[in-house]
């Protein structure tokens, strides 16, 4: 355990200007406070805070930061307050201990939900100082590293799967490779102990075989080099287990197959330096095609930069190379943390080399941030950020050549939403290339997109079946949910002033603020669509804001249940006719507020009925339908509807789909006779379903899409008089 007097000698020795005294006070001070507490491992309790604040200094990071590592634990664990460290420590340290201790306060309960709202916090502390990140991060490694001290095996795997999901990702996307390194490793040896095992051992049977070969390529490249006139520094670097592991699954390949092990990495003084390094290699060594990557001129999103080949190097090696400036290098092994002085609200960045950043490398982290705006519950905030970092990356460009990373798999959508939300929202066509492409095409490294819009244009719900992005999925589900949400408040408008009408009582506003507490909602229009997705009956609300009013028999509800058109709806609701009033099916979106039921596929024309259905709210059946037996005895879940009659009678409806029973003979030419018959009707058939088979007849069912019943009946008609259909019905049921 590092002792007070190194700790501060530690920082002093790359940070001169250091507070001293803070870091002595906080040292004193949660001494102290943690007391006699002892770790699962036996140890006093304060040697964790401590080794947290000793893996910082190995990232040079500020006394605060110092000083928030030693601190962090106390406010959770022992009787300390924000207020008082506030006061002993001041305002700085004080908030990052805050945006700590708010994590580990829900981080110790397992709850799956838990789990996602300290992520949720996480976000939220971090973009106030990427510090509170930093910590958390040490924090997690050096609990990963004592992890084996824990009894309980399911509680030690979930500690490391959450890493694995979670904080592994995050050290990646700030640029903390070695941490990632570290954090994986320490987490792939607890979910899979004996796949990293066998890795061990095959590395270890590859080290004493190449005893002598990675010095000799070493050497050589760094003397070809010279010979060019490149000063370099070069070094071998042996890839993780988990790494190994990784690309073996991804690629499907076994260990034996794999080409790049080991890793060389050439260090020069600039970028220059770095193409000219990467023209001496590319001349002196077969290039393995498909292997080059400039990271230079495309950065990932953290900031990482690096030339990557591959090449048939000395002794007819395929060996993968990395060349790099020194500074490029510190950036990719400790990330944000070579340049912590990064605050979100400061405008005028610098990297580590003092030249001027636009603060690319976060754009991730403003992303996260309108993915947490737009998600309802913390677990789907935890979804999309998963998706949102854990997939490799594509590059492509906008018109104007601007780069825009993006996931693997990625669609113009995915594309459309990254340049700006409102682009995405209004998305109606791409040009990929200068070519119209479809909306779900993949896109690839370097494809150019042109994204078209339309003012009139809102998400459609097909997409979500197609997006990577969390964000792009995220804003469509928030449309999906305000769109839903209009539905659910117009259906329990309209079973409100139903249920109102036929007690002959008046709807008010100020009679349904009265009833918000009884059913503990916060406005008129949540009490409104909580009606409309059946959680409260309209029945309930009535006997709420006027007490003693009695239930209707099923019967006078089924005589209530007439045909209304929209044009008389508001006159009808003003007269409060005893007749019912309707609620008009038009612009229906599928899986909403009413869907159309399965057993009897109603058509615009069929006498219909609704049925709340809790959640989903209301499901559309004919009035014969056999299903309805089942709610014979819940007649609050009856209500009234009508299809939307025209000016003229028309019905204001396409693509129904309506299901007929058929007969076909087995001939050849039967299915396209029955095709045929459909198209010339204008009909589409949607699916088609073979129940039974003999030598002589096929028994089958067919979903058409028809306009209403007329239509219906005329393609049944004409399928009749079709000499190798022998009978034809409207299925039921």
């Amino acid at each position: 355990m590092i002792r007070q007097f190194e700790l501060v000698e530690t920082v002093k020795s790359y940070d001169p200007n250091a507070d001293e005294d803070l870091i002595n006070r906080a040292y004193v001070y949660a001494m102290k406070a943690h007391g006699s507490q002892m770790r699962a491992s036996g140890d006093p309790y304060f040697s964790h805070p401590l080794e947290v604040a000793g893996i910082l200094t190995g990232y040079r990071l500020d006394a605060a930061t110092i000083a928030t590592a030693l601190l962090h634990d106390v406010v959770e664990d022992t009787g300390a307050t924000l207020e008082e460290l506030e006061k002993m420590f001041g305002l700085e340290v004080a908030k990052l201990v805050d945006g700590v201790t708010k994590l580990t306060q829900i981080e110790l309960q397992s709850d799956h939900s838990k789990q996602a709202e300290n992520f949720r916090k996480l976000l939220l502390a971090m973009s106030e100082d990427i510090r509170v990140l930093l910590v958390k991060l040490a924090d997690r490694l050096h609990n990963m590293q004592t992890l084996h001290f824990i009894k309980k095996p399911e509680k030690r795997k979930r500690i490391a799967t959450e890493t694995m999901e979670i904080f592994s990702p995050l050290a990646e996307r700030i640029g903390m490779q070695e941490m990632k390194n570290e954090l994986d490793d320490l987490s792939f040896s607890e979910i899979n102990e004996e796949a990293r095992s066998s890795i061990l051992k095959r590395l270890e049977y590859l080290r004493d075989e190449g005893e002598t070969l990675v010095p000799l390529i070493i050497n050589e490249l760094r003397q070809t080099l010279k010979d060019n006139g490149v000063v370099a520094d070069v070094s071998g670097r042996e890839k993780t287990p988990y790494s190994i592991w990784r690309k073996m699954q991804k690629k499907d390949v076994p260990f034996e197959a794999m080409s790049d092990i080991m890793a060389f990495r050439i260090a020069v003084d600039d970028s220059d330096e770095c193409y000219k390094a990467l023209g001496v290699i590319h001349n002196a060594y077969r290039v393995v095609p498909g292997r080059f990557k400039d990271y230079i001129s495309v950065p990932k999103p953290n900031g990482y930069q690096s030339l990557h080949t591959g090449v048939i190097g000395p002794e007819k090696h395929r060996i993968e190379i990395q060349i790099r400036t020194r500074s490029m290098h510190e950036i990719a092994e400790n990330g944000v943390a070579a340049h912590w002085q990064y605050k979100q609200a400061d405008d005028k960045k610098t990297d580590v080399s003092g030249k001027p950043t636009d603060g690319k490398q976060y754009r991730w982290l403003r992303e996260l941030l309108e993915i947490l705006e737009t998600a309802a519950e913390p677990e789907e905030f935890l979804e999309h950020t998963k998706l949102e970092m854990f997939q490799d990356q594509v590059f492509c460009f906008t018109p104007k050549g601007d780069l825009i990373n993006l996931p693997q798999d990625a669609t113009p959508v995915d594309f459309a939403y990254a340049v700006h939300t409102e682009v995405g929202d209004r998305c109606v066509g791409a040009k990929i290339n200068g070519r119209m492409m479809p909306l779900r095409t993949r896109l690839k490294n370097g494809d150019q997109v042109d994204i078209s819009t339309s003012k009139t244009h809102t998400p459609s719900t097909a997409w979500e079946n197609f997006v990577v992005t969390g964000k792009a999925r995220a804003r469509i589900r928030r449309y999906v949910r305000l769109k839903e949400r209009d539905q659910y408040v117009e259906l329990g408008n309209a079973m409100l002033e139903r249920a109102f009408v036929e007690e002959d009582y008046p709807l008010t506003e100020k009679g349904l603020k009265g009833v918000l507490k009884i059913f503990q909602q916060e406005t008129v229009d949540d009490l409104i669509a909580e009606v409309g997705m059946a959680h409260i009956t309209a029945r309930d609300v009535l006997g709420a804001v006027y007490p003693g009013t009695k239930k209707q028999s099923v019967a006078r509800r089924l005589s209530n249940m007439v045909p209304l058109s929209r044009a008389k709806k508001k006159a009808k609701q003003k007269k409060k006719n005893r007749d019912g009033v309707g609620i008009p099916i038009r612009g229906l979106i599928p899986g909403m507020a009413v869907h159309y039921a399965g057993c009897c596929h109603p058509l615009p024309g069929d006498r219909i009925v609704g049925i709340i259905t809790t959640g989903k709210g209301v499901t559309i059946h004919t009035i014969d339908c056999d299903g309805l037996r089942q709610y014979d005895e819940q007649p609050e879940r009856w209500i009234d509807v009508s299809w939307d009659i025209g000016e003229e009678g028309d019905i204001q409806s396409s693509g129904h789909v309506s299901r007929v029973h058929l007969t076909l003979l087995n001939v050849p030419g039967a299915l396209g006779a029955l095709s045929n018959v459909v198209a010339r009707g204008e009909a589409n058939i949607s699916n088609l379903k073979i129940v039974t088979r003999s030598a002589d007849f096929y028994d089958m069912l067919v979903d058409m899409e028809v306009r209403d019943v007329k239509h219906l009946n005329e393609i049944i008609a004409a399928l009749r008089a079709t000499p190798e259909i022998n009978t034809i019905e409207r299925a039921r049921g």
